[in-house]
């Protein structure tokens, strides 16, 4: 009742009169009223209103008002850390010098203010959300701390009254409560509801929640009240139950009751059932899965032994069971949760409900507040595994991923609190248990090996859990942890956690597993693999290099030692369970082998860090043999799949071999496999390992001395490769050092060099192809100082440049020279290249240099390069070097390449010859003992005496016995043999086993037959196996399979039968290289006996095969004194190797095959220079876009005077011909809409890019605006025909044309449209839109513009000097004009019927002038009053003229001091483009009263008569513009038009253009310097020639213009501001100059156009004498300093009467209703250049500003800012908000902005774009960082400073309208940007 009293009084009151109860010490009564107000106001069976959250903001304040109240609070925070909550997609920053942990993270706020200068910081978008840590002593250095959180503020706070948060204890935990009821009242579990919509129920509450982060944002004082209630157990117990009495609490906490139930790992009811047999029975779909893992967790209680847990399937294909609970120590993992206090059940809502983002930010919001901070962590990492069961069932993982992520990164980066929840809450034991259950519910069984009995399991890469990587917030959260060394000891020294673990491991062993296809394609290609590799990775390797980081140390031994135990133990058991025995299964490959890896790392650890012997760590040799295994077959496949042996795998197998050896995975996959091969290597019987690795490579069949052989594996094209393969492995195996022995900084080094080696490298990819030590705490990190020391002493820097082809460079780093000569590394390369193409760049690029620096000019081979001494330990693997096995493969070799069999290749030479030097510079120490006594089956000992390399090279081998197949060559030979000693047929049978030998054939041949050498690698093998494993007969005679008997041979449609034959031989490996450098240098004796004295091995270091025989045999003979005798037999000798017999197909290769080589290599070099040459003079001619160097391809503009007509050559049909009426030719011209010229400003410095919000760009001083401006205050006055001829238009939105320079016939074009139209594979142009590329360079191009016929007949009567008077010019001018347009026609029509003939030139003139229209909006053409009038069109034609004009003047940089040779010049087409406007606007014929020729050439009588009273006056002279009336003249009188009527117009108009500027000038005078100045003109006006002076003038025109009363004394007193200098004549000349310059130079380029004279360069001083001079309007011309510009007037009348005249028009002005218009006498013609907006140097500058700026017309922040660099418009990029008719808003800004041409700074991504109509493209950044490189979408987020020249680009491109043609890759934008 006292409720609904208190409810009924205002708030405020209430609020106050509660507080003061509850002050009072006895406050039972006032305790009473706030308990039953609050169960009134926050009732939750009401639903959410807004009004209880007003009564509790209330309450809080107790009677304030709640800002108040706010700002009282936040006076005692006494915080230290800043503890700002970000969520996805916020800016923040991240600096590796100050971060303690890597995950340390900084607000821009703090980052600006502490001081990080110099530092390795970068700023970066936060992909889960984070929170600052400024102020955290944990995550960061405290030099780091912003001035904010430097000061530990904590220690100056007042101390907080009671009172003040009394009201907050008492209310906060009745609307915790409430919100916690909601939450358990709108939960639905996911199987039960249909409609289940979480969302519904967060939504109601998000008042709630965001009032609660607002109460933490109050500071530590309200965090600590939170904190109190929150984890207050007491307040907890008794509110949420709810009283006895409410049914509604009652309910309500069931419900919460039963969402608890299903909250452990193990549901209740399994429990209860117990049992193995639960797990069989079918659970609902729900549970499935993970049911499995709670049946047998309850029933292995019962069960002890270890080894059957492996093995215990319970029927085949069913899922394995891992029984966990037997090793977990704590149950509780596995129960139900069960909680305490409000924390631990929000934290639980949370969960179930997929942690809002709200409810997220509230909790982390908390965390400045210590001892909440820990018990939060405690709460959390009670509730892990039941987050993680939540995920696993989520359909939105990845925004739950982010989100757990996001909490977790924050509690466990901090040492001490992820080592005090490890001992307090086994952390550990749960995220190793719950990875292991979430692994559970995808495991299948594995088929390696043996498929049908495999008792192993492994994942199954396809399940959703792995393809969408869900258990990667649980991965990270581990390897997070373990980063911390006190936790990873507490790992590392529990085994029964390890044994965990390596069963975890063990169900990623052999995942993935690729079966070849040997008949036909695969119909779908699996992805699976993404997942694999991702999975090894990331829960593999990344926990297993966190584990190494703190295995660095001798006292840390142990850990190694028990890794390495439990990794062996691990191995042997899956071995067992796959049931491998020794031979690994045919075509089955995985690339995943994470247990060898796990301990091969460990071992190298140990050997390198902790000084362990190797040897201690080792397993028996049998378990060696098997470890080698799988690795091995991994090296094999490798091959395989490059020889395309795999290709019916589709591409993903190719994608898998990459992947393997990919950077990223580099060192955590491929480097320990050959690690761990090595090390297998060193330990194992040399021979078993150099035969295994043939027979896995399938190239035993190949190693014969035979010419032909079979192969039953592979097929004739894959041998080669193969064969390239092995031996490229074995010579990695023999030299790679990475795990052997070299220290980081060497490996480092040699990382790098192989990068930079493939090609130059920017610094961000360097940084990520170099493998780097996973761990980020493990000291070489990329980016450190070793990194950049490293970097620039192998390393130049190559600034950024700019090509002319468009295309941008970034900033590069190229080897230094001493790189290539002594570091560069091919083995490295090859070892390191993802694409077999690189290899080969590097050694192009190695070549290039050897030319370079004049070393060798050939072909070289891949250097040799030495290594660093092994580490003690692996001494062992230099035996492989030195085995008998090695050395017969490599004999066999050198004559086989040597006789010119099959499939070698110089590449096989090659590592042969590295082999050999391996061995010669790695001999092994002289331990004789090991020989044991010899067997008689080794049936190698006969070939070689000893097992050194040294002196096997130089033994003679005689005789070989070889099996051949019938048809062999050897077999023809001995046949033709026989029958020339006419043997008997009888005998025949018997001596097929003779040898080769013809001279020794009598009777000895048994002797040859008994030394014979034979060779079999297999037999090898399988005896020095079975020698190491001495089992009993029984399974030894298993293990060894039968020898392959000749079954084998046999398969359908067999081969021929094979034969034994013997082959005489009789050389040594060295008497073979010998032979070998003779043949390779084709001269009979190549090695003469002085080469050998002055040998120096130093200068062989680079060159070709040649050099590398000569270094090799430099070698051998300067270490043994026996090699250099017998090399000096061998040379002595010389014979000329045995021509070889024609006769057999095998020889016919012989030695011509390279003399035809080097011939085809000469013709190709030769057709290539050819090719070269002649696509160098087309791109000469064609492409040059922006180089004025050479001159124009075909000068159309110019016209020479030629003798009869100007022949085109058509691009399409090749022909060359006039242009005909009939059959015109056109132009390649692309038509352009351009705004450049309107957005000239007057002063030369660019406007400033407004980076505050103090600055702005004001719009109205440009170009097109002042124009704009004109044009309408004309309009308002005057007559709108006269209007529309008194100015141009096309500022903005003008036409601009222009060409490529080539010419096609139209009806050829025509054709080539409609092919193109047919051919939809072009992109990037719209067809439709008659846009195509010019057939010759591929220029971009929209139409064509026809060419006039003739031209050049009558040219020189036309150019004649006339010595007519002035007058007679006029009067001639004016007849001209009277005479209407001469239409061309065609000839047959002509005389039928002249008055309707039409020629299909005009047809087409008339089609262009459309294209031109459409080319610009209808609102650049529609100035007039009634648009579409003719009036209207005309204004739009003369102004195309116009704005080409002006737009060629600015590209020749704004005046004509360059003289003729100019870029621009050539992409002009003026003279076509005058000629088809002249032929357009002939249409309007000008009515000759209003011609305004007449008003400038005669002196009329004042026709005020005429005037009406509505009809408006024209516009008068003194305001039109003189350039528009000089193209309009030119283009409506009759072309050719006589030069000297040309001359005469210009006179006239100059006329005109001097008083105007007179008229201009007098009003920028004082009043008293008017009086002066017009005095002194009185005086001079009587003198002779002062119409020539502009003193008279000026002082004429200003006693003229006082007439009028408004032309001086508006604006006096700003001009009287204004110029405070005091006008000289000088000043006044120079400044009547510069007024008329514009005209003059427009019509200097106009007479350079239409008639073809040059223009002269000069000084700019000299400008305007040259020019009149040219445009012959000085008399005589002075010299150019006292050049005065009114000697070039000329006047046919009087000048004054027609000053007088001109001024008369302006006083009738001020009398008139217009005399507002009279300020149109103030004009100024000059502009300065285009230019886009002036840039700050450091992009962070508008990247601060700009990326939060909301946006003007919708209010929000944009997703993606964008400004446009032409004025400065802040725009959205593809943002629905702003968009008008379905076009979004850059689109519609570049329409309105450029007419259609658009450039835009993405703020995001610091790129800019280009739109140009309806395309678009990326054109680059103009900000780089340091290193030269773009940041594209600031992934990096490195600073980024202003690139001055590629800004200067662009501008460039803008004002040259080159876009198209530089830019190449274009797509339409559908106006969605």
């Amino acid at each position: 009742m006292m409720a609904a009293s208190l409810l009924r009084r205002d708030k405020k009151s209430t609020a106050a009169h509660l507080k003061a109860d509850l002050k009072r010490t006895d406050n039972s009564s006032g305790l009473r009223q706030l308990q039953e107000l609050l169960d009134s106001v926050l009732n939750p069976e009401r639903g959410s209103d807004p009004e209880a959250l007003e009564w509790c903001k209330w309450l809080l304040a107790g009677g304030d008002g709640f800002d108040e109240f706010c700002r009282t609070v936040r006076s005692y925070d006494n915080a230290t850390l800043c503890g700002l909550v970000w969520t996805a997609n916020f800016v923040a920053y991240r600096c590796r010098t100050c971060g303690i942990s890597p995950c340390m993270s900084l607000c821009a706020e703090c980052f600006n203010n502490g001081d990080h200068t110099g530092h390795d910081f970068n700023m970066f978008r936060s992909q889960a959300g984070g929170a600052c840590d400024c102020g955290d002593g944990n995550v960061m250095r405290e030099s780091g701390f912003c001035s904010r959180h430097r000061l530990k503020t904590g220690e100056n706070v007042p101390s907080v009254p009671r009172d003040l948060l009394l009201m907050s204890e008492m209310v906060l935990p009745r609307f915790i409560i409430t919100i916690i009821q909601y939450l358990r009242d709108g939960y639905t579990e996911p199987e039960s509801a249909a409609d289940r919509d979480l969302q519904k129920v967060l939504q109601q509450l998000e008042p709630h929640i965001s009032f609660l982060e607002e109460l933490t944002k109050m500071g530590g004082a309200m965090r600590t009240v939170l904190t109190k209630i929150l984890t207050n157990q007491q307040t907890f117990k008794e509110l949420s139950m709810g009283q006895e009495e409410n049914v509604y609490a009652k309910r309500n906490y069931e419900k919460y009751l039963s969402a608890l139930k299903s909250s452990g790992l193990v549901s209740v009811e399994e429990k209860g059932a117990g049992g193995a047999g639960a797990g069989a029975t079918d659970t609902p779909a729900g549970a499935g899965a993970l049911s499995l893992l709670g049946a047998t967790a309850a029933a292995s209680l019962e069960d002890s032994s270890k080894e059957e847990d492996q093995d215990g399937l319970q029927g085949v294909g069913q899922r394995k069971r891992v029984k966990l609970s037997s090793s977990t120590k704590d149950p509780s993992i596995m129960d139900t949760l069960k909680h305490k206090c409000f924390l631990e059940e929000l934290l639980f809502w949370t969960i179930k409900y997929e942690f809002p983002q709200k409810m997220v930010t509230f909790l982390l919001n908390m965390l400045p507040d210590q001892d909440y901070k820990i018990t939060f962590t405690k709460t959390f990492v009670q509730h892990y595994a039941f987050i993680m069961k939540t995920l696993m069932k989520s359909h939105e993982s990845d925004t739950m991923s982010n989100r757990i992520v996001h909490i977790s990164v924050q509690l466990f980066s901090n040492e001490e609190l992820a080592r005090h929840v490890t001992e307090e809450c086994q952390l550990l034991d749960i995220m190793v248990t719950v990875l292991l259950y979430m692994m559970e519910s995808c495991l299948i069984k594995s088929e390696l090996q043996d498929e049908e009995n495999n008792r192993h399991v492994v994942v199954n890469c396809g399940e959703a859990l792995l393809k969408n990587n869900t258990y990667w917030p649980l991965v990270s959260d581990f390897i997070n942890i373990l980063s911390h060394q006190s936790v990873a000891k507490r790992f590392l020294e529990d085994h029964s956690l390890l044994l965990l673990w390596m069963s975890f491991v063990s169900f990623f062993q052999g995942m993935n597993l690729n079966k070849r296809e040997l008949n036909e394609h695969v119909e779908f290609e699996s992805q699976t693999y993404y997942a694999a590799f991702a999975a090894e990775l990331e829960a593999c390797a990344q926990p297993m290099w966190g584990l190494l980081t703190h295995c660095k140390v001798k006292e840390t031994q142990e850990y190694t030692k028990t890794v390495v135990r439990y990794c062996l133990e691990t191995l042997q058991m899956w071995f067992d369970a796959i049931g491998f025995v020794d031979e690994p299964a045919l075509n089955q490959l995985t690339f995943h082998l994470p247990l060898h890896r796990y301990y091969a790392m460990f071992l190298s650890k140990g050997v390198k860090c902790q000084g362990l012997d190797l040897d201690s760590l080792l397993p028996d040799q049998e378990m060696l043999m098997k470890i080698m295994v799988h690795p091995l077959q991994i090296q094999a496949s490798l091959s395989e799949i490059h020889s395309n042996m795999w290709v019916r795998n589709g591409l993903q197998i190719k994608g898998q071999a990459m992947t393997y050896v990919q950077s990223h995975f580099c060192n955590s996959m491929i480097d320990p496999d050959i690690y761990l091969l090595q090390v297998c290597a060193s330990r194992l019987d040399p021979d078993y390992f150099i035969s295994s690795v043939f027979e896995r490579f399938k190239v035993v069949d190949l190693l014969t001395m035979a010419s032909q052989h079979q192969n039953a594996v592979l097929d004739s094209e894959q041998e080669r490769p193969m064969l390239e393969g092995a031996l490229t492995f074995l010579v990695i195996l023999s030299s790679l050092r990475i795990h052997l022995g070299m220290s980081d900084d060497e490996i480092l080094r040699a990382e790098m060099v192989s990068q930079l080696c493939m090609n130059d490298r920017t610094h961000s990819s360097l940084l990520d192809l170099i493998p780097e030590n996973p761990n980020p705490k493990s000291g070489v990190v990329p980016g450190s100082c070793s990194f950049e020391e490293m970097l620039s002493a192998v390393a130049d820097f190559k600034a950024p440049v700019f090509e002319p082809g468009g295309s941008m460079q970034q900033g590069m780093y190229t080897p230094k020279a001493e790189v290539w000569e002594k570091e560069f590394d091919p083995i490295m390369v090859i070892l390191r290249t993802v694409y077999r193409r690189d290899v080969q760049s590097a050694m192009d690029r190695y070549a290039a240099f050897l030319k370079q620096s004049g070393v060798h000019t050939g072909n070289p081979w891949p250097p040799y390069k030495e290594r660093t001494p092994l580490h003690p330990c692996y001494k062992g693997l230099v035996r492989l070097l030195h085995c008998k096995t090695l050395h017969i493969v490599i004999f066999t070799l050198l004559y086989k390449i040597w006789m010119d069999h099959q499939n070698m290749s110089e590449h096989v030479l090659c590592m042969v010859l590295y082999l050999i030097e391996l061995g010669l510079d790695n001999q092994v120490q002289d331990d004789k003992v090991e020989e044991e006594p010899c067997i008689e089956e080794h049936c190698h000992d006969s070939w070689f005496p000893g097992t050194s390399l040294l002196s096997n090279l130089h033994h003679v081998i005689n005789f070989v016995r070889v099996r051949v197949p019938e048809t062999a060559p050897e077999v023809e030979r001995k046949r033709e043999r026989e029958r020339e000693r006419e043997t008997p047929p009888s005998t025949s049978s018997e001596s097929a086993t003779f040898g080769q030998s013809s001279r020794r054939l009598t009777g000895n041949w048994r002797e040859n037959l008994r030394e014979a050498q034979v060779f079999s690698l297999v037999a090898e093998r399988r005896r020095k196996f079975q020698e190491i494993i001495n089992r009993s007969n029984h399974e030894a005679s298993q293990a060894v399979r039968p020898k392959s008997s000749s079954s084998r041979w046999l398969p359908p449609g067999s081969p021929p039968q094979l034969v034994t034959e013997i082959l005489e031989i009789r050389e040594s490996m060295l008497s073979l290289l010998v032979k070998l450098h003779q043949k390779l240098s084709a001269k009979q004796n190549s090695l003469s006996l002085s080469w050998l004295a002055e040998v120096d091995p130093a200068h062989h270091a680079h060159g070709d095969g040649l050099t590398a025989i000569e270094r090799i045999l430099a070698k051998a003979s300067a270490r043994s004194r026996h090699s250099k005798r017998c090399l000096q037999e061998i040379c002595g000798k010389v014979c000329p190797p045995i021509p070889p017999k024609k006769n057999s197909p095998g020889d016919k290769k012989s030695m011509d095959k390279e003399e035809r080589r080097q011939r085809a290599r000469e013709r190709q070099q030769k057709l290539l220079a050819e090719f070269a040459s002649r696509q160098k003079s087309f791109m000469e001619t064609a492409m040059d876009v922006e180089s004025p160097e050479t001159d124009a391809v075909m000068d159309v503009g110019s016209a020479e005077p030629l003798d009869s007509e100007v022949l085109y050559d058509c691009v399409i049909c090749g022909q060359s011909g006039p242009s005909t009426e009939d059959r015109p030719t056109g132009l390649v011209v692309l038509l352009q809409a351009s705004s450049v010229l309107g957005h000239r400003c007057r002063s030369d410095t660019p406007k400033r890019l407004p980076t505050t919000d103090e600055e702005h760009i004001y719009p109205e001083d440009t170009c097109g605006a002042t124009n704009d401006v004109r044009l309408s205050l004309m309009q308002r006055y005057f007559k709108d025909s006269s209007c529309l001829q008194s100015v141009s238009v096309g500022w903005d939105g003008g036409v601009y044309v222009q060409t490529c320079g080539h010419t096609l016939h139209i009806d050829c074009h025509k054709s080539y449209m409609e092919s193109l139209r047919n051919d939809q594979v072009l992109q990037g142009f719209s067809v439709d839109k008659g846009e195509f590329t010019c057939p010759l360079c591929r220029q971009f191009a929209n139409s064509v513009l026809p060419c006039r016929p003739g031209r050049g007949i009558e040219t020189p009567a036309w150019h004649a000097p006339s010595n007519k008077s002035m007058s007679t010019l006029v009067k001639e001018v004016e007849d001209l004009q009277e005479q209407l347009g001469i239409f061309p026609v065609s000839a047959s029509v002509k005389q039928r019927d002249p008055i309707l003939a039409e020629s299909n030139l005009s047809k087409e003139m008339e089609s262009v002038i459309k294209d031109i229209k459409n080319t610009t909006q209808k609102k650049y053409m529609d100035y007039g009053k009634n648009p579409g009038s003719p009036d209207n069109d005309f204004l739009f034609m003369y102004s195309v003229a116009r704005t080409n004009l002006e737009l060629e003047l600015v590209h020749r940089g704004g005046n004509l001091c360059s003289g003729g040779a100019s870029a621009a010049a050539k992409r002009s087409c003026l003279n076509q483009l005058f000629h088809v406007l002249a032929m357009h606007m002939r249409l309007y014929s000008i009515d000759s009263a209003y011609n305004p020729w007449t008003r400038l050439t005669q002196s009329t009588h004042s026709r005020e008569t005429e005037f009406c009273d509505d009809e408006r006056p024209e516009v008068p002279m003194l305001f039109r513009d003189v350039p528009s009336l000089l193209i309009i003249f030119i283009l409506t009188m009759p072309q050719p038009l006589r030069k000297e009527h040309f001359t005469c117009v210009v006179k006239v108009l100059y006329s005109l253009q001097y008083t105007q500027a007179l008229a201009a000038l007098s009003i920028r005078f004082s009043r008293e310097e008017r009086l002066a100045w017009s005095n002194t003109g009185a005086a001079k006006k009587n003198m002779p020639n002062s119409d020539k002076s502009w003193e008279s003038l000026l002082g004429h025109v200003i006693s003229e213009l006082t007439k009028a009363k408004d032309v001086y004394d508006t604006n006096s007193e700003e001009a009287l501001m204004l110029s405070s200098s005091v006008w000289s004549p000088q000043s006044i000349e120079f400044t009547l100059q510069q007024f008329c310059l514009p005209f003059l130079r427009l019509s200097c380029l106009l007479q350079h156009h239409l008639y073809g004279d040059s223009l002269p360069g000069c000084q700019v001083e000299e400008e305007f004498s040259l020019l009149t001079g040219c445009l012959s309007l000085a008399g005589s011309v002075q010299s150019s300093g006292s050049m005065s510009s009114a000697a070039g007037l000329e006047w046919n009348l009087n000048a004054f009467d027609l000053i007088n005249q001109w001024c008369s028009e302006v006083i009738d002005l001020s009398s008139s209703p217009s005399q507002q218009s009279v300020s149109l006498l103030v004009q100024d013609p000059q502009w300065a250049a285009p230019r886009l907006l002036h840039l700050p140097d450091n992009y962070n500058t508008i990247f601060q500003y700009y990326h939060r700026k909301s946006c003007t017309s919708c209010g929000k922040t944009p997703k993606d800012p964008a400004l446009c660099l032409v004025c400065g418009a802040f725009v959205c990029l593809k943002g629905h908000c702003c968009k008008q008719q379905g076009v979004c808003e850059c689109v519609l800004h570049s329409q309105h902005c450029g007419a259609a041409t658009g450039i835009f700074l993405l703020v995001n991504a610091s790129v800019i774009i280009i739109i140009r109509g309806h395309r678009f493209c990326l054109w680059g950044s103009v900000y780089l960082d340091a290193h030269g490189e773009e940041d594209r979408d600031l992934r990096r987020g490195k600073p980024l400073y202003l690139c001055e020249e590629r800004y200067r680009v662009l501008e460039q491109q803008w004002v040259s309208h080159t876009f198209d043609h530089i830019n190449k890759r274009w797509g339409p934008h559908y106006n969605g940007l």
